[in-house]
């Protein structure tokens, strides 16, 4: 197995290190670009889903694959969980935590999915607080665990037009109407409007009033620079395949040292310790390689791409179809220019398009029409939109391609 120091060595010398990089360095960020594998003639502007690996980390990635294939049980019997712990260390490291504080898991979903659904701090007649840009898993398992346990589900519409204070306001309202309330979730970055909320204020307002705080980072984390202690939360879910550029099916879950036994083992964990943080997810067998391959996708981003200097590049990207289009009768573009509320992620709508269908005609329209991909986006409270995100390696021309095609889409479909 190729060790992550010689992968991070490796990546440096192919690529200056962005931390040197203006955000609108475009040779230098064309320089980086050349790690990363290209889509052709399609402009590719949904970079939400799942990152691409660099060339270093998806070279480690295949050989950790052919390693897994060849020895099988052997290796996986005889040596693996000494390389599944250092893992875990690495990925402890870049979350600013202790590695017994964390659990692997395939996504942030699966691990929203357990922290959510095993909490056991709600019984009958108490509260749990979600918003309309919630993850559709977390909204889904909220709703559950409110009918499981006889207690209240609560769902707030976030303003439409945010702001850090509006935003905090509704959820301090919320939070003082609710009694009772024992759960809160926040979403640290949405995947629908590209809102950042202001999590640190919001999450000490539900502990104030005796709710435990769970936070969702899977489009934040690596995308901002935070440790997860700062979000002063109780528990978090995030990704390692989105902006650490990790191999599909890795991320982990953190619970604040002392909360651990508010969340029950996994149901198949019979003799797990309460204090055992791995023991809330059950995984079984699993494609070991993405978590194998993590300290790579780690080492690679510490060489070349700190992440400050990831941040201003994709907001200065995200800015290039923005501002240009700020106004535009028409359009409405679903997140302010505040620096501190959005990264890369921003949505628009086109006047009376609200619905599903409608948002994935525009989708398909812009594919097929410009060679621009993007994704629709459904679940906000006033209707559905169209989520554009650029990466590291896009070029200011491409997001330049959108600000005409939209304004035409505009003329032709605004109500």
């Amino acid at each position: 197995m190729v060790a992550a120091g010689a992968i991070a060595a490796g990546a440096a010398a192919q690529a200056q290190p962005s931390g040197a990089l203006a955000p609108d360095d475009e040779a230098g960020w064309a320089r980086l670009a050349q790690l990363y594998p290209t889509m052709g003639p399609v402009t590719q502007l949904e970079h939400g889903y799942w990152g691409n690996m660099a060339a270093p980390v998806a070279a480690t990635h295949r050989e950790i694959l052919a390693r897994l294939n060849r020895d099988t049980s052997l290796y996986a019997r005889r040596a693996m969980r000494k390389d599944q712990a250092v893992a875990k260390a690495r990925a402890a490291e870049a979350m600013g935590v202790q590695p017994d504080e964390i659990g692997f898991c395939r996504n942030a979903a699966e691990g929203l999915q357990a922290l959510i659904s095993q909490f056991t701090g709600v019984g009958e007649g108490d509260a749990i607080l979600w918003s309309d840009n919630d993850y559709e898993a977390s909204q889904g398992a909220m709703i559950s665990l409110a009918a499981a346990r006889r207690a209240r589900s609560v769902k707030i519409n976030l303003p439409r037009s945010p702001t850090r204070e509006n935003v905090i306001a509704a959820y301090a309202e919320a939070i003082k109407a609710t009694p009772r309330l024992k759960f809160v979730i926040l979403t640290h970055g949405t995947h629908r409007s590209g809102l950042v909320l202001p999590v640190p204020e919001i999450a000490a307002l539900a502990r104030a009033a005796g709710a435990a705080v769970l936070v969702d980072c899977a489009q934040s984390f690596y995308q901002r620079p935070f440790k997860l202690p700062d979000f002063g939360a109780d528990f978090v879910a995030m990704n390692f395949h989105k902006w650490v550029g990790a191999p599909v099916g890795i991320a982990a879950i953190w619970i604040r040292p002392g909360m651990a036994p508010m969340i029950a083992p996994a149901p198949s964990e019979l003799d797990a310790k309460p204090e055992d943080v791995q023991a809330k997810v059950h995984q079984g067998t699993v494609d070991y390689a993405p978590q194998l391959t993590l300290p790579a996708a780690l080492d690679f981003q510490a060489a070349t791409l700190p992440i400050p200097a990831k941040l201003a590049r994709l907001q200065w990207l995200r800015n290039r179809w923005v501002k240009p289009l700020r106004g535009l009768s028409g359009l409405e573009i679903m997140v302010g220019d505040d620096p501190a509320l959005h990264g890369a992620i921003t949505s628009f709508r086109i006047a009376g398009h609200t619905s599903t269908a409608q948002n994935i005609a525009i989708t398909d329209m812009l594919l097929e029409r410009f060679n621009i991909n993007t994704v629709h986006r459904s679940g906000l409270a006033d209707g559905a939109c169209v989520r554009v995100t650029p990466a590291l390696f896009t070029r200011a021309e491409d997001v330049d391609r959108l600000v005409p095609a939209l304004k035409t889409l505009v003329a032709e479909l605004a109500r």
